[in-house]
């Protein structure tokens, strides 16, 4: 295992309140603090403030966020404060899950039904093999992170390492390959499979997307080489490569064959008691479902929804908390407990979130079993309660503008980082009236246009200047609306929720950030997503619709977040459109007006002139996209080389590579031919 340190790349250096923020939390972490908070202002850099603290404290670090769209901003910040450590994003992998369900007063039974992302089950493997493998790794997660995930030690017992001079056979190679849950394939391939052609089996692991070409002789390995999977250039030579189990449910033979014969004791007991409850049908059902099951398991190793009988595959005892991405952490040899560093983002959010998620999973489980769609032990695959995610984190720092009572109340201290060190100060608030034909703001008697009309007013001032704007609806169907309204009306603008996939949501906020002149665009409507953690410096103009309307998405802690988004621009403002000042306005507004008092005392005691945040546009996606593209232009480059520089030629022949994908139901090799032929193309012209 790697034990290289944390090293931060930053080029300024700490700030305003950061510098005794930092210097508290450390302190906090040396003399044993368990639970610190840090009420950070948005734009305040608390980040940067928990990168410093990650730099001090020098162990791994699991960050956890609400949601896919922030743990993807916050992955990005980190990579560029330790470009040289091991940062990784791990989120749930499914872009659709429709969870296996019963409904009993209906009798609808609704089938598991998932796509999963390659991409992001490709960054997840990366992310487990990083903390088997070395010290320097910071994980941002989603709460996906408390879900059963397989055993770390029969994930790194199957590893496989193979090394020039080994004796094997291909055919051996072969075997071993599919006993971890390697996919064989003659088409293209990808993480997760092999293909064998004549002495060589190529593989591409399911964290890289390099291949690795093995050479078999008469004697064993005589070459491994590492293959831009796109051109196929060689990129290494390579002495040892280790391969990593495809999935992270994986066992042994033996602990199969145990599986199965405890599945079938605890199969028999439940038939049993369904029978002489009266429920011979549910019997039947069972009996044949779980039947099917452990003949895959016996025959292939895995079974569609085997985590389901995951206690039985781990050997663990009922009721036993199932193996998540926190037991891929380290663990003090000596001790037993956690041996790193959480840190709970947005707090407010993520802490009731993480603690709801086992009643949910509990109840629709209980269901099944009832009706016999699956044993009890299904009840064991489940995301960890909140006292067991206690038990297996170690010392925790949580981060939020607006932290709960809660967290104020476990932590050993509660450190405010209420000042900027680019000296910007919280929005000025603006009340208005959401219905027409009422007095003005300020009064007059004029005709008040109403909140729509108003922000698009509001709005289109600041995308002359060459800013952005958001508004903030109360549900989804109403973002989609307004949305569309806002384009008839001439602004460039598009809407964002959780509908969208993570992937896409990602590269939208990123175009909103580039506006309209950069190919983007500079309006964004959105729900509840806009209102924590993200970093839009852009912004300088937010207006929250209907803000007098009582409910989670108007209370105190939502108007805040969403006041803070605007407080990284000096010319950021936010517009309350209300016809009443409720409880949660007067709050928001009072507290937010305290911050600012304070901000400006400093700046004014300071000489500190505030300057908005200039931040580069990047995003998680960046990455992929960057490769993608360079991927193409090698691609093109050896055609042309092929073709003696013949645009036409190639183009035909792209065409006719593309027609041919199609035809085989290969839509990935059309799309990335498509792609191919719109760089050559564009060169040509």
């Amino acid at each position: 295992m790697s034990d290289a340190g944390f090293k931060l790349h930053c080029p300024f250096e700490p700030a305003g309140d950061q510098p005794a923020a930092i210097k508290k939390l450390v302190m906090g972490l040396q003399r044993g603090d368990q639970h610190q908070t840090l009420l950070g202002v948005t734009g305040s850099g608390k980040t940067f403030t928990m990168a410093n603290v990650i730099m001090a404290y020098q162990k791994p670090t699991l960050v956890i966020a609400h949601n896919k769209t922030l743990a993807a901003q916050l992955a990005q910040e980190y990579k560029d404060f330790f470009p040289a450590n091991a940062v990784h994003y791990f989120v749930s992998y499914y872009d659709y899950y429709q969870p296996e369900a019963y409904i009993a007063t209906t009798d609808t039974y609704i089938e598991k039904d998932a796509m999963i992302n390659e991409e992001i089950d490709r960054l997840r493997h990366a992310s487990t093999q990083a903390l088997l493998t070395r010290r320097d790794v910071i994980i941002v997660a989603s709460v996906s992170c408390i879900y059963g995930l397989g055993s770390p030690k029969d994930y790194e017992a199957e590893n496989l390492k193979l090394t020039v001079g080994d004796e094997l056979s291909r055919t051996d190679l072969a075997r071993r390959l599919i006993k971890v849950h390697y996919e064989r394939t003659n088409a293209d391939l990808t993480p997760g499979t092999f293909r064998a052609l004549g002495p060589v089996v190529e593989v591409i692991p399911p964290s890289r997307r390099e291949i690795y070409a093995i050479r078999i002789g008469a004697r064993g390995i005589e070459e491994i080489t590492e293959l831009n999977a796109i051109t196929r250039e060689v990129v290494t030579e390579r002495e040892t490569v280790f391969l990593f189990p495809a999935k992270h449910f994986i066992t042994n033979q033996e602990a199969r064959r145990q599986a199965i014969v405890s599945i079938k004791k605890e199969l028999a007991i439940r038939l049993k008691e369904l029978e002489k409850t009266g429920k011979p049908l549910e019997a039947e059902r069972l009996k044949r479902r779980t039947n099917y099951d452990l003949a895959l398991i016996r025959e292939v190793g895995y079974c569609s929804g085997i985590e389901n009988y995951s206690r039985h595959l781990s050997g663990q005892k009922a009721g036993e908390p199932p193996d998540t991405l926190l037991s891929y952490f380290p663990r003090s040899t000596s001790s037993g407990q956690a041996d790193f560093l959480t840190i709970i983002d947005e707090s407010h959010i993520t802490v009731p979130q993480i603690g709801g998620m086992y009643a949910g999973d509990c109840s629709r489980k209980q269901t099944l079993i009832e009706y016999g769609f699956r044993l009890p032990s299904a009840l064991d695959n489940r995301p960890l309660t909140f006292e067991e995610f206690k038990s297996r984190v170690g010392p925790t720092i949580y981060t939020s503008a607006t932290p709960s009572n809660y967290e104020c109340k476990v932590s050993n201290q509660v450190v405010e980082q209420i000042i900027r060190p680019t000296g910007l100060v919280d929005p000025e608030i603006i009340v208005r009236p959401i219905r027409s034909n009422l007095k003005g703001a300020q009064g007059s008697t004029l005709d008040y246009p109403g909140q729509v009309k108003d922000f698009i007013k509001e709005a289109e001032k600041e995308i002359k200047a060459g800013h952005r704007a958001i508004a903030t609806t109360l549900t989804k169907k109403m973002a989609e609306d307004l949305s569309a309204y806002l384009k008839e009306a001439g602004l460039n603008a598009e809407y964002l929720h959780s509908d969208i996939k993570t992937i896409e949501r990602i590269k939208i906020l990123s175009n909103f950030r580039r506006g309209a002149k950069e190919g983007g665009f500079d309006c964004l409507v959105g729900v509840n997503l806009l209102r924590e953690g993200l970093d839009l410096p852009e912004v300088t103009l937010i207006g929250i619709l209907d803000a007098d309307k009582a409910g989670f998405l108007r209370s105190t802690v939502s108007l805040i977040q969403t006041i803070g988004r605007a407080a990284r621009n000096v010319e950021g403002r936010v517009i309350l459109y209300a016809d009443r000042v409720t409880g949660s306005m007067k709050s928001a507004i009072n507290e937010t007006n305290r911050r600012r008092a304070k901000q400006v005392a400093y700046n004014k005691k300071h000489n500190i002139t505030p300057k908005t945040i200039i931040k580069k546009i990047r995003d998680i996606s960046e990455s992929i996209d960057n490769e993608r593209e360079r991927a193409l232009a090698d691609l093109v480059k050896l055609d042309r080389a092929t073709f003696g520089g013949n645009t036409r030629k190639i183009v035909k022949e792209k065409e006719r590579q593309m027609r041919e994908a199609v035809k085989e139901l290969d839509f990935e090799t059309a799309a990335l031919i498509r792609d191919e032929l719109k760089l050559l193309t564009a060169k040509k012209k």
